[in-house]
């Protein structure tokens, strides 16, 4: 679970956030709406600590592990496709390459020996014998051939590399989900696979997106953010919308 209290952050004498206190919940997808400079991006970047809020604070359940899309398309660039994804659960990678620079040392001692099998058990704890082929396998999903694994992540275009950055975001099975426009140059296929991805995760998704079909297909909530205060709907894009007009609409006939 990850939830936010009285979140506040003022731009001059523009209020983006009012003491927003909003909480996410496992095993639901939360669409973050709102008009174009609402802070929908802002919102996700205080989630994930990229921007501290002068007000209010961010709470995450203890020992779950938070993932996010990355934005920057160059981050990885001297690192290989296959490596990248792995680097998407941070404390596997850790312990991954802890445990390659102690069995590459020459003078290998007893205390090492004691320091590799400690490793090893924590590696086995988290799955790490199946992690490349789980790495691997999330890559051919979305549609990065095998023989691309191998190359460095500068060596591939543009929009493979999103491919890319989408797997790392998914590797692992995190608890707490955040995507900022995660369609964004996938072709259709790439996207439906996504959706059914999404559909069927157990953990917590917080996605922006200006595809309504694609918030359609995976939300079970809404977060709408007007005049600096966020209300949440249970339902997708679609109920939100259809429920706002008819209130609306409500509101009109009372003033007649």
């Amino acid at each position: 679970m990850i939830s936010t209290s009285n979140i506040s952050i003022r731009y001059g004498k523009r209020i983006l956030f009012d003491e927003v206190s909003i909480k996410f919940t496992s095993g639901n997808c939360y669409g973050i709406i709102g008009a174009n400079g609402a802070g929908k991006s802002t919102f996700l970047k205080i989630l994930a600590s990229k921007i501290d809020a002068p007000t209010g604070q961010v709470c995450i359940t203890p020992g779950e592990r938070m993932s996010v899309l990355k934005q920057d398309h160059f981050e990885f660039d001297q690192v290989t496709v296959l490596n990248t994804v792995l680097m998407g659960n941070k404390k596997l990678w850790n312990v991954l390459q802890e445990k390659d620079i102690l069995y590459a040392k020459p003078d290998f001692s007893n205390e090492d020996g004691v320091k590799v099998a400690e490793l090893e058990t924590k590696y086995a704890e988290m799955e790490g014998w199946n992690a490349e082929n789980d790495a691997a396998s999330l890559l051919s999903d979305l549609g990065i051939n095998e023989k691309e694994h191998q190359k460095l992540m500068s060596e591939i275009s543009g929009k493979e590399k999103v491919r890319v950055l989408l797997a790392n975001a998914l590797f692992g099975n995190p608890d707490i989900l955040l995507l900022d426009e995660p369609t964004n140059d996938l072709d259709v296929d790439t996207i439906m696979w996504l959706e059914n991805f999404l559909i069927n995760f157990q953990n917590t998704v917080i996605v922006v997106s200006h595809d309504r079909h694609f918030m359609d297909a995976v939300c079970t909530h809404v977060a709408d953010i007007d005049f600096g205060k966020m209300q949440l709907y249970t339902g997708n894009y679609t109920f939100w919308y259809e429920s706002s007009q008819l209130a609306l609409r409500q509101q009109a006939d009372q003033k007649k």
